[in-house]
């Protein structure tokens, strides 16, 4: 008997991912490795909505509060901690249950894809240009050797990285996505949802996340140097909450903000999945779901 394929929980945000993967863990002996990026911040808690340990019912999770707030996370150490993951709890004689919401992190992890270097001086030099020229300037040599990404990217960090990459290795950076090809057997199960009642739930999730003391986790998070990194301050209420912090927002305003970028944002995500023909999906609120998935899953 082979290696059991990887599993792999996917979806929008709100959708109980977390909450099928540790069933799934239970019913099949599993380990649960997180691919949700901000999961990763230790201390960023009630904002990620991270599994509590209660919740976890005694299930191993993996790569949860691996990096502080001042860190970048990156998608290629990713690639390699999860797939060394993966392997050792196979090892073990476990099912390895990836979940998460980052469609691009969930790829490295099952996916053939490679991931070029980076070069500190180089990213340095083109947020100079950046600075001085504006995006349109860059977009516009961008355009010049990689017309796809061009195309594709509006965001400065992308267009940042996409020059890079070619500046680095002389190829486009949209030559680097893949195929859809999974470097070891996985099986991913999607998360269907209503959207109407998605919607309905994420309000109300966000409002929870106020009352149970969004505001005091952002500003403790804040006096540990928020601000200065990359990737955390990003993070969905992390941002909208540091404006009540600095007086430019109420609580009630920050919390609406929120609201509306989690809705975009699961929206993004649910466009990313659908494009995936692989997921097999099932309706989060069908009573047989923990059946159906690990039926897929065996």
């Amino acid at each position: 008997m082979g290696t059991p394929p990887v599993i792999a929980v996917v979806g929008p945000t709100g959708s109980g991912k977390s909450d099928l993967a540790v069933s799934l863990a239970l019913e099949l002996d599993g380990e649960v490795v997180n691919a949700d990026a901000m999961q990763f911040y230790r201390g960023m808690d009630i904002g990620t909505a991270k599994i509590t340990q209660a919740e976890r019912r005694g299930v191993p999770h993996h790569l949860l509060d691996i990096l502080d707030v001042t860190q970048e996370a990156s998608v290629s150490d990713f690639q390699q901690q999860a797939r060394q993951l993966i392997g050792e709890i196979h090892a073990r004689g476990k099912r390895a249950i990836l979940v998460g919401g980052s469609g691009l992190y969930v790829r490295a992890a099952l996916d053939v894809l490679e991931f070029p270097g980076t070069d500190p001086q180089l990213r340095q030099r083109l947020e100079a240009d950046l600075a001085a020229q504006g995006t349109s300037a860059l977009l516009a040599r961008l355009h010049a050797v990689d017309p796809v990404s061009a195309g594709r990217l509006s965001d400065d960090r992308r267009i940042i990285r996409a020059l890079e990459v070619y500046e680095l290795t002389g190829r486009p950076f949209s030559s680097f996505m893949p195929q859809r090809e999974y470097v070891q057997p996985a099986v991913q199960i999607g998360l269907a949802v209503d959207r109407e009642a998605l919607r309905e739930r994420l309000a109300l999730r966000v409002h929870a996340m106020v009352d149970n003391g969004l505001l005091a986790e952002v500003r403790r998070l804040d006096a540990q140097g928020l601000r200065e990194g990359k990737t955390a301050p990003r993070a969905l209420g992390y941002s909208q909450f540091l404006q009540v912090i600095d007086g430019t927002a109420t609580q009630a305003e920050a919390a609406e903000d929120t609201i509306v970028a989690t809705r975009q944002f699961a929206r993004r995500q649910l466009t990313w999945f659908r494009a995936d023909p692989r997921i097999s999906w099932l309706d989060w609120q069908d009573p047989q779901l923990l059946v159906r998935a690990a039926a897929l899953s065996r």
